[in-house]
């Protein structure tokens, strides 16, 4: 009787556990149509017709609003885990000054810059002291003469 009553509870806890390993894939920013893109030609579309095929862009040029941005990305995510890029794109539309298409280019995750911070403390100049050395170091002090005073009222 034990021996069923434990395989039943196992069996009931073991999909609640897995659950918490499910992969969750979610994507952000623009839905970038193939289809839509291909139809966009420089010279002939203009500022108002990209905006409508494409929408909004996620992002105008920063020298230039001549400059447009359209940015998708993909993730995966599994369990608690911090969510991984599986694919990310980025649409730039330019325009010349008149406001009609000079150029269509397609990026990926080539032109993403990995930054990774050296340490997680700001060097300082003085002394390095230690946890307790902190806590403890100033037992006694009170009233002392010390870098601000002689200790002594005037």
């Amino acid at each position: 009787m034990k021996v069923v009553v434990r395989t039943v509870l196992i069996a009931a806890a073991l999909p609640a556990l897995l659950a918490g390993c499910a992969t969750n894939q979610v994507h952000k920013g623009t839905v970038i149509d193939r289809r839509l893109v291909g139809a966009i030609q420089p010279g002939v579309d203009n500022k108002d017709s990209v905006e409508k095929l494409l929408g909004r862009p996620s992002f105008d040029g920063a020298f230039t609003s001549n400059d447009w941005y359209y940015v998708s990305r993909d993730t995966n995510q599994l369990g608690f885990a911090n969510p991984r890029v599986r694919k990310t794109t980025v649409l730039h539309v330019t325009f010349d000054a008149k406001g009609n298409v000079t150029s269509v280019n397609e990026t990926g995750r080539e032109l993403v810059m990995n930054v990774n911070p050296t340490k997680r403390n700001t060097p300082t100049l003085g002394r390095q002291k230690s946890f307790f050395e902190e806590l403890f170091g100033n037992i006694g002090s009170v009233g002392s003469g010390g870098i601000g005073g002689s200790g002594t009222k005037p």
